[in-house]
């Protein structure tokens, strides 16, 4: 039994010096796992600085709307990958659904190495 907790107390310190560990190492910096596909997808357009085109702004315009719109969609959208094109060289599509201020809207994103660019535009209405 003694050999039992001696085995405990070892295990329970090393397990406390990995989480000090842990949080020295990557305690001010901004990690993040995003293990599912739609969030990495996300992330790394995120990463990217953003395009607008002209298409795009005009209808931003058309529809009383900002890019504020296009951002809320890019942090909080679904991607469909059913729709886009993932396999495309050297450029990747995605097609991406999200709730812009008042209305839900679609969006597709061109991402190349260091730019992507949204190309689309798309108002949804409530039957779609």
């Amino acid at each position: 039994m003694n050999d039992m907790k001696k085995r405990f107390a070892l295990y329970g310190f090393g397990f406390a010096m990995g989480l000090l560990m842990v949080f020295f190492f990557l305690g001010g910096k901004n990690a993040s796992c995003n293990w599912l596909p739609n969030d990495r997808i996300l992330n790394i357009i995120s990463q990217k600085q953003i395009m607008y085109s002209e298409q795009v702004k005009n209808h931003l315009r058309e529809i009383g709307s900002d890019s504020l719109d296009i951002r809320a969609i890019l942090e909080n959208g679904d991607v469909d990958f059913s729709k886009s094109r993932v396999k495309n060289d050297p450029c990747r599509m995605y097609w991406i659904q999200g709730e812009g201020k008042q209305r839900p809207l679609v969006i597709t994103v061109e991402v190349c190495d260091s730019v992507a660019t949204v190309n689309s535009l798309k108002k949804i209405d409530a039957a779609e």
